[in-house]
């Protein structure tokens, strides 16, 4: 083979391993939730952890949005904004929960629909909510009470 075509199929060989990394790069950063929202409810937590933006939602563990924005209210407590599927019928008394997949994984919001007949309409605020558990606050926590026994002793 010539060094001239050589030199070429090795050009085209990279830049075609550059496209494919550009567009796996893409299609990771870009993995939102793309079924159908336009149900937006707000949920006000204390302790969000470690729970992001385009965070997904989910009921039974079937994924039904994501996590549009978080933010602070006026009493400064973290104000998550939810768009899910506007299909969905939620109750009124539906329950929000900040959760970790596996030991480290990523945090999401879990949904869990009540019992009301009265339903949840967009911009309504989930009312029955739980924190995130921050695992490195309940190690702090042992450690400082570990501590004063030791201290006591």
């Amino acid at each position: 083979m010539k060094p001239r075509a050589r030199d070429f199929l090795v050009g085209l060989f990279l830049i075609a391993g550059i496209a494919a990394i550009a567009l796996l790069s893409l299609s990771v950063a870009g993995s939102a939730y793309r079924g159908p929202g336009g149900l937006e409810l707000v949920v006000t937590f204390d302790q969000i952890g470690g729970l992001k933006p385009r965070a997904p939602v989910v009921i039974g563990g079937v994924k039904v949005g994501q996590v549009r924005s978080i933010g602070l209210d006026d009493d400064l407590r973290a104000r998550v904004v939810l768009d899910v599927d506007q299909r969905l019928k939620l109750p009124t008394d539906t329950s929000a929960v900040i959760l970790t997949a596996g030991v480290l994984g990523d945090q999401y919001v879990e949904l869990s629909p009540g019992g009301e007949t009265t339903l949840l309409k967009s911009g309504d605020e989930i009312q029955f909510k739980q924190d995130a558990f921050v695992l490195e606050r309940m190690i702090g926590k042992l450690i400082q009470n570990l501590g004063a026994e030791d201290d006591k002793k």
